[in-house]
């Protein structure tokens, strides 16, 4: 397995996460702007996020998918949806992975490690991509890794 990028998709702000090159460990890695759920914003983003993962040399791109806590899809299931099929379209593997409770977890981890209200909105995004990575890293290990 070879690095990783993990994405938190937002309208407002989208986190970013990388793996170690062993896909062992999630790191936050950056916050972009958000892009609007149209189509040329979905594709200002994919662009963006394909000349990331690129750049940090990635093989799989893993892109949360936030749903209702019932499960069922939201409005923004559907961009996380499209942005990730996008970014197939582009030539990237891509993997989708429930992020449910990520950001409250995000959140709450920054609150404990004493960051201020400004700080926490400025990264809690590249905190959530990185436990969104981080749960598909641990379930895509072998039993070699401990699993």
């Amino acid at each position: 397995m070879g690095r990783a990028l993990g994405v938190d998709v937002g309208t407002v702000r989208v986190g970013l996460a990388l793996s170690d090159p062993d896909g062992v460990l999630a790191t936050p890695l950056d916050t972009l702007d958000g892009a609007p759920d149209t189509a040329d914003g979905t594709a200002a983003l994919v662009a963006r996020l394909a000349e990331r993962a690129g750049a940090e040399d990635c093989d799989t791109v893993v892109v949360g998918l936030p749903r209702a806590l019932s499960g069922r899809d939201t409005a923004s299931t559907a961009h996380a949806r499209a942005v990730a099929e996008a970014l197939q379209n582009a030539g990237l593997t891509v993997e989708l992975w429930d992020e449910r409770l990520s950001s409250v977890e995000a959140e709450r981890a920054l609150i404990g490690a004493g960051r201020r209200r400004k700080e926490r909105r400025h990264t809690r995004d590249r905190v959530a991509a990185a436990i969104i990575l981080q749960g598909w890293l641990d379930a895509h290990r072998g039993p070699a890794h401990g699993k």
